[in-house]
């Protein structure tokens, strides 16, 4: 099969094509670290380029050791053998079980591979371990034991219009009957049984299996819009084994005529429920989109920022002038803090002015009708006067109220006090916290962050897009900050919720001596007053008020 090969020489009209390789390899990033091995300079892997396989030779290396711009070879040797048709021997010689030839030089190469090749795996392994720590802190707080233990109710899902399902949650109650995995069996294929719900928290319901009648031994938490859970009937449509659960399999002799009694005039879910769940996690906002946002180093001004990614209608927002795309914002689409590109010229709101002179590839601008809108309001009569006083939410320190008065209608929001939910921090809006409703005045909530001091309370307005139902984490994919203890509040000192604290330390002070600094002046130069073109159409019912504290 190898007959036609050549066996591999060495000549000088092969190395052309080598020294080209030479020639176009990329120059060595400055800011990665670089070892030398026999008079040559190689960066360690940064973590993107990954293994590469030598064409030649076949040695497995750090593809940022490899050489030429493709990374095709691991030595300038076997570079050269490759361009003088040795490839076919050097297969031969491997395949006959005889070592590479000299002039492939892989003793020479093995030390740097091998010590490049155990960098490699060990940043995998950090990378792995990573990964391992942030899925155990996401999964690691289990709802359904902190509220069964505890006995709470969590918040429901109507109180929250803007969260997945918030509009069309009515059919969902308990002892509503649905068909789910039945766990309690020892069969190797998957099979269902009906359970009931029992109690509801948030996206959560503790459900029990029929046939357990007040035994409570085998009841579990599953979110209602998980992928399998069913209303009744769907086994019988898709072909499913409805199979009772082992523990009381022999308590009936006749299933069927059980479930006909027990299922005669129940609830169950709504035939297309889970394509109203898929169809309520589709957001609008997709990355790349560029959008007005407020600055959050100069709360009275806004910048440009761009759509990094869309998590559960939550926006992680890179602000456009961040080179290494940390400096971010995290805020719901619905939020009243971001705008499209334009808004704070047509109303004559300060503006950041972007560095950039033009947009990147793939940015482009928000189509303006995914915004929420602005509410209209009568103009005619009384209206807010230079000089008013009003009782407004200190935003540096979120757990006191100012002086200020402005009436509104309260609707029913559904909210009581000692409800659970999950709640954003807003001093690090990047946090969502397990929370408590500890207080209501007409619109306003104050959230308590289980775990933590009072003073850390926020107060947020009923409708607020900041505030979440107990397992929407679980069901976007979200990290959920558990409820701090106080040995953990002492000991890590380097958390994130730790910071938060540090940070919330440092913007606070005395309630009636903070002052929000809104600056009349220009901010280093950049900030910019658009006060003329405003448009009828954005700036009726909405206004630009500065208001400070009194001292």
């Amino acid at each position: 099969m190898f007959d036609g090969y050549d066996s591999c020489s060495e000549d000088t009209s092969s190395s052309s094509s080598s020294e080209e390789s030479e020639e176009e390899a990329a120059p060595l990033p400055s800011s990665l670290p670089i070892i030398k091995n026999n008079g040559q300079v190689y960066t360690y892997p940064d973590g993107k380029s990954g293994m590469a396989t030598c064409e030649m030779c076949g040695m497995v290396g750090v593809r940022d050791a490899f050489y030429s711009k493709t990374k095709r070879f691991c030595s300038v040797s076997c570079s050269r053998s490759y361009s003088s048709n040795s490839k076919k021997a050097s297969i031969l010689a491997r395949l006959q079980g005889k070592p590479p030839t000299k002039k492939a030089k892989v003793l020479q190469k093995q030390p740097l591979v091998a010590k490049l090749a155990a960098y490699a795996q060990y940043q995998a392994t950090l990378q792995n371990q990573a990964k391992t720590k942030s899925a155990v802190s996401t999964e690691g707080f289990n709802w359904g034991n902190y509220i069964n233990s505890n006995s709470f109710i969590a918040a429901p899902v109507t109180c929250f219009k803007h969260a997945p399902m918030g509009t069309c949650w009515g059919d969902i109650s308990e002892n509503v009957r649905v068909e789910v995995p039945n766990t309690d069996c020892s069969l190797p294929t998957k099979v269902f049984w009906i359970a009931g719900i029992v109690k509801l928290a948030g996206y959560n319901a503790l459900l029990r299996y029929e046939g357990f009648e007040n035994d409570s031994g085998l009841d579990f938490w599953y979110s209602i819009c998980g992928s399998d859970i069913h209303p009744v009937g769907w086994c019988a449509a898709s072909g499913k084994p409805l199979v009772p659960p082992r523990t009381i399999q022999h308590k009936y002799t006749n299933w069927k005529a059980f479930l006909v009694k027990r299922l005669t005039g129940a609830k169950t879910l709504p035939p297309d429920f889970s394509q109203k769940v898929s169809e309520s996690m589709q957001y609008p906002f997709k990355p790349c989109m560029r959008v007005e946002v407020v600055d959050k180093r100069h709360l009275c001004r806004t910048r440009v920022a761009v759509v990094e990614s869309v998590i559960g209608g939550r926006l992680r927002l890179v602000y456009e002038e961040s080179e290494d795309r940390t400096d971010d914002f995290w805020c719901h689409m619905h939020s009243p803090l971001i705008h499209h590109i334009g808004w704070s010229r047509s109303i004559g709101h300060r503006f950041k002015r972007s560095d950039i002179t033009k947009k990147q590839d793939g940015h482009f601008d928000t189509p303006p009708h995914l915004f929420a809108k602005v509410k209209e309001v009568d103009q005619s009569g009384e209206w807010f006067k230079e000089g008013m006083k009003l009782e407004a939410i200190d935003p540096l320190n979120l757990s006191t109220i100012c002086v200020a008065t402005i009436r509104k209608d309260v609707p029913n929001h559904g909210f009581r006090v000692g409800m659970k939910l999950e709640a954003v921090d807003l001093m690090e809006p990047r946090l969502i916290c397990v929370a408590t409703v500890t207080r209501i005045i007409h619109r306003l909530l104050r959230i308590h962050f289980d775990g933590w001091e009072e003073e850390y309370d926020q107060w947020v307005d009923c409708e607020s897009p900041d505030l979440y139902p107990v397992g929407w984490c679980q069901l976007t994919g979200y990290q959920l900050q558990p409820p701090a203890s106080q040995s953990s509040r002492e000991s890590q000192s380097g958390s994130s919720k730790q910071k938060k604290k540090t940070k919330s330390q440092q913007y606070k002070g005395h309630k009636k001596m903070t002052t929000l600094q809104l600056k009349e002046e220009l901010i280093d130069g950049e900030d910019y007053s658009f006060l003329q073109g405003a448009s009828d159409q954005e700036s009726n019912g909405s206004a630009n008020f500065y208001i400070k504290q009194e001292p």
